[in-house]
């Protein structure tokens, strides 16, 4: 028999601006966060062949799209819309997005708080994707390599549709890692 997993408000690996709450260690069906997103941070839109997952926020507001766009998808992925009408949604504490595999998904923080949410992925392993971006993060002076950066993003199954950006003011600049940290 094996037991379950308890845990206190607060506790979990802390992997950048994510706490890893259950992981492959633990589970081989999805692994679970917590995230802090910064005001500004875009995780830009992407795609994952296999890997589904479950978002949901907790404080806050995210831009939210889970959604192929009709026709030719423009840089921005807050403008797209889909074949049958959709539109990114504005979501606030309680706004839940699925994401199958194979659908472009992406959030973005417009407000000037941070926002923070609770998010699975299936199968497990993500933390595996984070700690290897905090490493190529940690061992780059200035910006990361974009090429490698892209290599690991290949093997994770994450293959990224528009920039993954963090914004400031009027600015837009490229980064390729996570959002600033909150606390």
């Amino acid at each position: 028999m094996t037991d379950g997993l308890m845990l206190p408000p607060g506790s979990g690996s802390r992997i950048q601006t994510v706490t890893l709450k259950v992981g492959a260690e633990h589970s081989k069906v999805w692994s679970a966060f917590e995230a802090d997103v910064a005001p500004g941070f875009d995780v830009g839109a992407h795609v994952h062949q296999q890997a589904e997952e479950l978002f949901y926020i907790l404080e806050g507001e995210l831009d939210l799209l889970a959604f192929h766009p009709a026709g030719e998808a423009g840089g921005d992925w807050r403008a797209w819309r889909s074949e049958s009408g959709a539109e990114v949604l504005r979501g606030r504490p309680g706004s839940f997005m699925y994401v199958p595999a194979g659908c472009p998904h992406a959030f973005f923080n417009p407000g000037s708080e941070p926002a923070r949410m609770l998010f699975l992925v299936s199968p497990s392993g993500h933390e595996l994707y984070l700690r290897e971006l905090a490493d190529l993060l940690a061992a780059s002076t200035g910006l990361p390599d974009q090429a490698k950066i892209a290599e690991l993003r290949a093997r994770h199954d994450i293959h990224q549709l528009t920039p993954l950006t963090q914004e400031s003011g009027l600015r837009r600049s490229v980064r390729t890692g996570a959002a600033s940290r909150r606390r």
